[in-house]
């Protein structure tokens, strides 16, 4: 393959990815349009990823398709780090965010291992505890930031810590707005959690690097989506969650972004 057809092939599946993460995660691609244009395309590439891993259940006519999804990406990681070419648009973005970025394997690794792990549980073996699905939110959505934070060349231990505290209270919210089956867990519990890594989070953010804080920005849709389960009284079948963006009017959402990133806060 040429060099000019290698080069267009990949600007294609980064394109793809955009119009992915436009489709299925649109809190989020709102988050990733604030971000600096030398890590959009890394923070595109890793959504589009998360978004593949995250539905392969949901969209699989049969849970054993699914599941073979996820161990073909589980495979896929390691052929893209042995430079295998894959015929696949999520996989050509990483393929091509990997070698400019040097992204961690493990933190990919450990994201698709995560989902493996959920997609093998059944039904009566659904984690008991708070601990268990902080561990998942954090093994699927904190090593998105911290993945996103490496691609733009940030090294910074504040960020990380608070990467890690908005990855679990983001990833613990969206379990209970998207899979009402964690009713048999107090809601309000897992919910003040979450909190709590909210404001953990925040409280790091007068030693967090200022290049570093557009990646933060997760805490908008996390926040929005809290305050809409409070208004709801924690009912995840409430009409009102699925009204605009998590809750609330688009502009309402877009304007709370806006102001965050305008004054460089999370």
């Amino acid at each position: 393959m040429s060099g000019a057809s290698a080069s267009g092939g990949i600007r294609s599946a980064l394109f793809q990815c955009v119009q992915q993460v436009r489709n299925y995660d649109y809190h989020h691609y709102l988050c990733l349009l604030e971000l600096p244009p030398n890590m959009r395309k890394a923070a595109f590439a890793l959504r589009a990823f998360n978004i593949e891993t995250a539905r392969a259940m949901d969209v699989a006519s049969d849970p054993k398709i699914g599941l073979m999804r996820l161990l073909w990406w589980q495979e896929a990681i390691d052929k893209i780090f042995a430079n295998k070419l894959i015929e696949h648009p999520t996989a050509k973005a990483l393929s091509s965010l990997i070698s400019e970025h040097k992204i961690n394997k493990g933190w990919l690794k450990r994201s698709v291992e995560a989902r493996i792990t959920d997609a093998k549980r059944e039904v009566s073996d659904i984690p008991e505890t708070v601990e268990e699905l902080e561990r998942y939110a954090e093994d699927t959505v904190s090593t998105l930031l911290y993945m996103t934070l490496q691609a733009g060349g940030i090294k910074s231990t504040a960020a990380d810590h608070a990467a890690s505290h908005i990855g679990k209270a983001s990833g613990l919210l969206l379990l209970l707005k998207s899979l009402p089956y964690h009713a048999n867990h107090n809601l309000f519990e897992i919910a003040s959690v979450a909190n709590s890594h909210l404001q953990k989070a925040r409280e790091l953010a007068g030693t967090v690097p200022n290049k570093a804080r557009p990646v933060l920005l997760p805490t908008v849709p996390a926040q929005v989506l809290l305050d809409s389960l409070s208004c709801a009284q924690f009912d995840v079948f409430d009409l009102r969650l699925t009204r605009g963006i998590l809750g609330i009017r688009p502009l309402w959402y877009q304007l709370k972004l806006k102001w965050l990133s305008w004054r460089v806060k999370y």
